[in-house]
């Protein structure tokens, strides 16, 4: 479905004023829908108004295909807190939808004091594993509006997607006018499909001490399952999706704010008691870096062990500010070498950026990923079957650039598929000229 975005004048409020654009009214905005636990039988939402509407109230109803359903739609009540509190201004509202019917479809609307918001659709996910589509996104980060809202509507509109990820990086900083600029990116897209967001470091600031803080707005704009890490409830969680366990972690809180151990144990039960057929994780910091001279050590020791004895599937990541596609730690070469041999393949790890804030290559980028771009906004589409997971790459202009096949046998091992379309070749910065050969805009970590 080609979804309708909304487009606001764009506003730089870097002084802290509200300027028009960004000012909340009587009527909801950024409204962002979520999964519940069980994507099955749950899904929320969380909006904003201006403060006159004190309460968080929603009415939803079974979708049919006539127009008077309304008096068949129920109320359900949620929380509603301050927003100026929070460091932005109006009210933000959450409300969780529960005890739906698996793969239905539903209308919802949500209130503000001067009226609803349109009706807004969803489906619900299947009670068993089916097929569906993914759409996976990295940073947005920086020029969210201007530049890299192409690449959210980009993929939101040729691709259909039946729910959305965020490996972290959605906003620079914890700026009202940056989150404003994040939801106009998606406009209805991101109220009609759910979104699975992971925290990265920018979502974080330092408070006075120099302690990293989770930014207030991050809890505001999402109302994410409360099932994660002991201490990281807010940035951790897992839903369940018609046969995959999505699991995101918080890479920040890891290495920033000694929550590595909790994670871990979570992860490692999260992944034991999953019956889900495939298990994708999502995390900011890459466990393999294209851009930086070392991997990310301290979640590399702790969580890739865990990968590999757990069956993890892929791994989706952000950080790194370039694309690539990593089968084996040790190498294109060696992996290839193993697979030769009748190896099983262990996860797969990407890192990818939808943004324009780009990083140069590191010294290995040629020789350990499969593949590789730099200076190159983009976004990728995971295609869940029975027996595989079908992954694709492209531009932000719909070139395909990537695309690998993981296939599980009847005993759960798993191999890759190189499909047989045909890709292009590499997008490389060739010294200060761009893939493009405009200038090339990668800078070096």
């Amino acid at each position: 479905m080609a979804l309708g975005l909304a487009l606001p004048a764009a506003a730089q409020n870097v002084d802290g004023v509200v300027r028009p654009a960004w000012a909340p009214s009587g009527l909801p905005d950024r409204v962002v829908l979520s999964p519940g636990a069980d994507a099955a039988r749950q899904m929320a939402v969380a909006w904003r108004t201006d403060a006159r509407q004190a309460d968080a109230v929603a009415e939803i109803v079974e979708a049919i295909d006539g127009p008077a359903f309304e008096s068949r739609a129920r109320t359900v009540d949620g929380l509603s807190t301050d927003g100026v509190v929070r460091g932005g201004h109006g009210r933000y509202h959450t409300v969780r939808f529960t005890d739906l019917k698996p793969g239905a479809g539903y209308l919802y609307r949500v209130k503000g004091a001067d009226g609803w918001s349109e009706w807004l659709s969803f489906r619900t996910a299947a009670d068993e594993a089916a097929p569906f589509r993914i759409l996976y996104f990295g940073d947005t980060q920086n020029s969210i509006l201007s530049k890299g809202a192409r690449t959210i509507r980009a993929g939101l509109m040729r691709t259909s997607p039946d729910v959305v990820v965020h490996a972290g990086d959605l906003t620079g900083r914890s700026h009202d006018w940056e989150w404003g600029e994040w939801t106009a990116a998606g406009g209805y897209g991101y109220a009609m499909v759910p979104q699975i967001p992971a925290a990265g470091n920018h979502e974080y600031s330092d408070d006075d001490d120099g302690r990293r803080r989770l930014g207030p707005l991050w809890a505001a704009q999402f109302a994410l399952p409360e099932n994660g890490a002991e201490g990281v409830v807010e940035t951790s969680y897992y839903t369940d999706y018609q046969g995959v366990r999505f699991i995101v972690l918080d890479g920040t809180a890891g290495t920033s704010l000694d929550a590595l151990d909790a994670q871990t144990r979570w992860l490692d039960r999260t992944l034991a008691s999953s019956t889900a057929r495939w298990n994708i994780v999502i995390q900011h910091q890459p466990i393999y870096t294209c851009a930086r001279p070392n991997d990310t050590e301290a979640l590399k020791a702790a969580w890739e062990p865990i990968y590999r004895a757990r069956n993890v599937d892929m791994v989706l990541q952000g950080h790194d500010h370039c694309y690539s596609r990593i089968t084996d730690g040790d190498g294109k070469a060696s992996g290839e070498a193993r697979r030769a041999q009748g190896a099983a393949q262990g996860p797969v790890y990407v890192v990818s950026v939808a943004g324009p804030k780009m990083y140069g290559l590191n010294d290995r980028a040629l020789t350990q990923p499969d593949r590789v771009a730099a200076d190159t906004q983009m976004y990728q589409t995971i295609d869940v079957e029975a027996g595989r997971l079908r992954y694709r790459a492209y531009t932000v202009s719909g070139v395909l650039y990537d695309a690998v096949d993981v296939v599980r046998a009847a005993d759960g091992t798993k191999t890759l598929r190189e499909p047989v379309e045909s890709l292009p070749p590499l997008r490389l910065c060739d010294g200060d000229v761009g893939p493009d050969g405009a200038p090339c805009v990668g800078s070096a970590k």
